[in-house]
């Protein structure tokens, strides 16, 4: 449908859009005569209305001109606006040409009719737009006459500055006035951006905002660090003015939304910038297609679920054991993502019929394997479930997707199977060398490798807030410990990203590959988790988010290792080497099996059906007897080189 006949505004903007071409015209006419027409060309111009007007209405309702909201007009609007003109123009020209020969025709009335056309038909809109935005603001006076706007100063003249000012100018109801700008940038000082100047640098902070009279403070920068970011927060909170953060682009909807302004959370401290997805090749593995996702109700599984249905798959098949989680996102993606094509399988990832059940009967192109148990002192008390839930569970995965013929396997690793001091590590390491027992099977496996995730199920720093919430105090096991961190929506696009490159992503990859399972995939990916953070200053950070300061109105007690815990975590060890692929954020390790696929198989197949029955059993050293068998670097955390530093994260 090219407009909607029954709205009035349709026919006024047709209606003034064919004046500002008759208008176009007659000026261009008497511009190029000085205004003293002869009876000749007065008589040519009337002539030519008719061709003029229904060509160029006709080319900008083709091109659906009257389907916008000009009161929203932006310079998308304005672009499309000149490609309709144009197109319009050369048509309009063309005819001149074919019908008369341009025969007693000025070239130039012709030029200047383009010209003025743009020039009429874009002031319209724009007077729209300034009429609306006028007229919204002296409502929103009328209806809120006593309440003042609240003076902001917004730290950041990039692209997110940028954005805030323009939602604020044309959204009253915000009730906000922006006072100016502060930028790191030298080449921006004394700018202005929207009508509002760059005042200084982000050092200038405190006194800008006591001579400006600034109530609030708004944090809108785009790329920072996690040291840059830590020092803005710090200057915010020095001024004792509350704060709050724009969300970057990727968390806006394409734009869409009206301004989003939240309170700083402890993932901006991070650093972390936004993650480049090669959409279209992630888009190649799953529009159109199955994808199955095991552990689909947990923190990793049900993020991977959001990302995929954002890809439009055929179907998308959820396992999980827990029949609540896995409720919760059905239910999720039904109502909150508009998504009703997939099915729903409760039921354990061990079970080798089930699986095989499953996979051959929905077919799917892709499966992404998260369903693990990652509780690391649980799992040291119960080790028989690490044995049945995350090695034999992910072995009856594998052996179902190969005889269903699945394309790409993607197991979600982490980085505590990198030189293992628990039960957890060494049995997600064990799932990553299982890989070699289908090498040539006609499905390409791959593992993710990376470290904690912020926000998920059992992650610290949810605890940490509830102890925060109850006044202290936080509890931090040790004063060295470090980790890896990243948001669990970043992590989660990574993996889809990894599993989309297979093996075709490594430079220099035909070595490093070659090792790591040849044709059929074997790629262990590794994502690029930035610096380590120590876990005493993420609970420093987390108290003063809070409004509160550390050691005196929260203390932080330290409780000592917990059962299978390191200081530090890695995630690469020796013999493994790191190669960069075309994605700045994933490299592959090279040397991943530690030996030939054939022999590290024929190790596994005989070690499986011991570990097997010492988990039935529940013998739990017998089970981490054959785990050390099995992963020859898996050692006692007070064996471990970590505490004494030589371990460190590399």
């Amino acid at each position: 449908m090219l407009c909607n006949p029954r709205n009035l505004n349709f026919y006024l903007m047709l209606a003034a859009d064919a004046l500002c071409f008759a208008a176009a015209l007659t000026i261009s006419y008497l511009l190029r005569f000085d205004f003293n027409l002869s009876n000749s060309y007065g008589a040519q111009l009337i002539g030519l209305f008719k061709y003029d007007l229904s060509l160029k209405l006709g080319v900008f309702l083709l091109l659906g001109l009257y389907r916008g909201m000009w009161r929203y007009t932006s310079l998308v609007d304005f672009w499309k606006l000149t490609e309709a003109v144009v197109l319009a123009q050369a048509l309009f020209v063309a005819l001149v040409a074919f019908r008369f020969g341009f025969a007693g025709f000025s070239r130039s009335v012709l030029a200047m009719d383009g010209l003025l056309c743009l020039m009429f038909t874009g002031g319209v809109r724009l007077t729209i737009r300034t009429v609306y935005a006028r007229t919204a603001a002296w409502t929103s006076a009328r209806r809120n006459p006593q309440r003042p706007a609240r003076r902001i100063l917004v730290i950041g003249a990039g692209s997110l500055g940028e954005r805030l000012v323009r939602e604020i100018s044309t959204s009253p109801q915000l009730n906000y006035e922006v006072v100016g700008f502060l930028d790191d940038d030298p080449a921006k000082r004394g700018r202005s951006l929207h009508g509002r100047e760059v005042l200084g640098s982000v050092e200038d902070l405190a006194t800008v905002a006591e001579e400006r009279g600034v109530e609030e403070l708004c944090i809108a920068v785009s790329h920072a660090t996690a040291a840059q970011m830590r020092r803005i927060v710090d200057l915010c909170k020095a001024t004792g003015l509350p704060q709050r953060i724009l969300p970057a682009t990727s968390e806006l909807l394409d734009g869409k939304v009206a301004l989003t302004l939240r309170p700083v959370d402890y993932l901006d401290l991070l650093g972390r910038s936004e993650v480049a997805l090669d959409e279209a090749g992630i888009a190649g593995t799953i529009t159109g297609r199955v994808v199955l996702v095991t552990g689909c109700g947990g923190s990793i599984g049900a993020e991977l679920c959001r990302q995929v249905v954002r890809f439009k798959p055929a179907r998308l098949v959820l396992v999980d054991l827990s029949e609540y989680n896995l409720y919760a996102i059905a239910g999720e993606l039904s109502s909150e993502h508009d998504f009703s094509a997939y099915s729903c399988v409760l039921g354990s990832v061990a079970d080798l019929s089930l699986m095989r059940q499953v996979m051959a009967e929905q077919r799917p192109a892709l499966v992404l394997h998260a369903a693990a148990y990652k509780h690391v002192p649980m799992l040291e008390e119960n080790p028989w479930s690490a044995v049945t839930n995350n090695i034999l569970g992910t072995r009856a995965a594998m052996q179902a997707a190969v005889d269903s013929g699945v394309e790409r396997f993607v197991l979600v690793s982490t980085d505590k199977a990198v030189r293992p001091t628990s039960v957890m590590g060494a049995s997600k390491r064990v799932t990553e060398r299982l890989m070699a027992c289908f090498a040539g099977s006609g499905t390409r496996f791959m593992a993710v490798r990376f470290g904690n995730v912020v926000g998920s199920s059992g992650s610290v720093v949810p605890l940490f807030r509830r102890q925060i919430e109850r006044g202290g105090p936080v509890t931090v096991t040790h004063p060295e410990m470090t980790r890896y961190f990243m948001s669990i929506s970043e992590a989660c696009q990574l993996i889809l990203q990894a599993g989309a490159m297979g093996q075709a992503g490594a430079m220099g990859q035909a070595g490093a590959m070659g090792q790591a399972g040849g044709q059929q995939g074997g790629e262990i990916f590794v994502l690029d988790m930035g610096q380590p953070v120590r876990i005493v200053d993420m609970a420093r950070d987390l108290i003063r988010l809070s409004g509160k300061e550390p050691g005196v109105d929260v203390d932080i007690v330290f409780t000592g290792l917990r059962p299978g815990e390191k200081i530090y975590e890695e995630l690469i060890t020796e013999g493994e080497d790191v190669v960069r692929t075309e994605h700045e954020k994933i490299m592959v390790l090279g040397g991943t099996l530690g030996a030939d696929p054939a022999e590290v198989a024929c190790v596994l197949d005989g070690a499986l059906e011991e570990l097997a029955a010492a988990a039935q059993a529940r013998d739990g050293e017998a089970v981490r007897a054959l785990l050390m068998r099995l992963v020859p670097e898996y050692a006692r955390p007070e064996d471990d080189r970590s505490e004494d530093g030589q371990g460190g994260g590399k």
